[in-house]
């Protein structure tokens, strides 16, 4: 049994392929082992994301419709300060007629501070009336 230089060569080629295939068999089963689990996380990281997105929408919606709570509320109250203005500018105008009131008190106190207490107290009275009805004659007028 004589082999040939041809056929030891051939016999040497597929004992070297066999080795090679031996060898690549698993690395194969470990690249498959690893790609499983690779799909396996990539379809967690999927859900993941797939159930985020629908929390993000919920939040989304709620914060839209806080949003419009918010924006009712705002004009209510733009509202309720539109509705106050006439109150303070009332107060304002009552405070100042009080102050008026009283330096014209004042400057009679001191006009009438020589004559006597009766009449003092009847130059005052007399003075503040004359001031009121002074007052609301402007303000009939303004009307």
């Amino acid at each position: 049994m004589t082999i040939s230089i041809g056929a030891l060569a051939s016999l040497l080629a597929a004992i070297a392929f066999l080795i090679l295939v031996l060898f690549t068999i698993p690395l194969l089963i470990s690249t498959n082992k690893t790609m499983k689990k690779l799909n396996s996380t990539v379809e967690t990281v999927n859900k993941s994301v797939d159930l985020m997105t629908q929390q993000a929408n919920v939040l989304m919606d709620e914060t839209q419709d806080l949003l419009a709570k918010t924006n009712v509320l705002l004009g209510d109250v733009n509202e309720k300060v539109a509705e106050l203005d006439p109150v303070v500018k009332a107060a304002a105008d009552l405070g100042e007629s009080v102050s008026d009131i009283n330096d014209s008190s004042r400057r009679v106190a001191s006009r009438i501070s020589g004559l006597g207490a009766t009449n003092a107290s009847f130059g005052v009275v007399s003075s503040l009336a004359s001031r009121l009805f002074a007052r609301r004659k402007r303000r009939k007028g303004q009307e």
